[in-house]
């Protein structure tokens, strides 16, 4: 009741102390935002995250998985000094770098095509889709009797040229090359997409002054198109570069690793190691491999993003 006569009286006290609660209340709100998708990244990514590196440091078995002896960096010992450890990683960067290679470069090719107008344009870009919306068992799947070295079509097509059949799977030398086709397949799609909408952000009227000066098409993209699409095309290789590193269900599906390890990334083995060797401490350890080589390609894609600024407030 006094309170109340209080406030009656005195009503620009009221109206401060309703001020202050609402900047309070303003100031609680992005927590109130952060909080949900933070406790849910802790829960489900980092909770894991550090279960799996402290796995990778004990003797742990999959079929007693709570009962662990910690060894240290025994298990990290044994890969480094596992000389099929090497022959693995280098098959995931051989992978993940030609992936990026090919899969930015088509994409983006296909993406300066779509870029102009033409008769039947969307039909071509929704084709063109097909092979990032297509799930990777279907995927698989289809191509899988692409590669088929009886009736599949492209020993058709390479028999009707007068050539012998191609184990495009089956052979150590063609294995790799053929799951790089069908990365590229699904992968080019989604670059496409995304460097077509940074190149219709790119001002007409800066490449119209560009042609006005006398620069040729090839002058105009090296000098405007370029430096525009470049944050975006660094993005896009570093996702990329990410996906092919931790990919599995196209690699596995086609030729599971094989023939002889020679398709066998570290995802691969680390499943290998894991489910039929039965040893979830070294396979977390080929995690924390691969997981180490993700963080490296952010923080190079960081430096380069750090020097741009830098060349750009000059």
């Amino acid at each position: 009741m006094f309170d109340q006569a209080l406030l009656q009286r005195f009503p620009t006290v009221a109206a401060t102390g309703k001020k202050a609660r609402s900047s309070k209340l303003a100031r609680l709100l992005p927590y109130a935002f952060v909080i949900p998708p933070a406790a849910y990244l802790l829960v489900f990514m980092f909770w894991p995250l550090a279960r799996q590196v402290y796995l990778s440091l004990t003797r742990t078995r999959l079929a007693n998985p709570n009962r662990s002896t910690f060894i240290g960096t025994g298990n990290y010992e044994r890969l480094f000094g596992n000389p099929e450890f090497y022959t693995v990683l280098k098959i995931t960067l051989t992978y993940s770098i030609m992936a990026v290679v090919l899969g930015v470069a088509v994409g983006l090719v296909a993406a300066l095509a779509l870029n102009r107008p033409f008769r039947g344009r969307t039909l071509v870009r929704s084709i063109l889709l097909f092979g990032w919306a297509v799930p990777s068992v279907a995927a698989a799947l289809v191509w899988l009797w692409i590669f088929n070295e009886r009736s599949g079509v492209l020993n058709t097509i390479v028999t009707s040229l007068g050539l012998e059949r191609v184990s495009w799977l089956t052979s150590t030398e063609m294995a790799l090359p053929s799951i790089l086709l069908v990365t590229v397949w699904q992968v080019a799609p989604f670059v496409m997409l995304v460097m077509l909408a940074a190149l219709q952000s790119v001002p007409e009227e800066v490449k119209e002054a560009a042609v006005v000066d006398g620069a040729d098409k090839l002058s105009v993209f090296r000098a405007v198109t370029l430096p525009h699409i470049l944050p975006t095309l660094q993005l896009v290789s570093l996702l990329v570069m990410v996906w092919s590193i931790r990919r599995f269900d196209i690699i596995y599906l086609l030729t599971g690793g094989g023939p002889v390890g020679s398709t066998s990334t570290l995802i691969v083995k680390l499943r290998q190691v894991a489910f039929e060797n039965h040893d979830l401490g070294m396979s977390s350890a080929y995690g924390v491999v691969g997981l180490m080589l993700a963080l490296m390609v952010a923080a190079i894609h960081a430096l380069f993003n750090v020097r741009r600024q830098r060349q750009n407030s000059r």
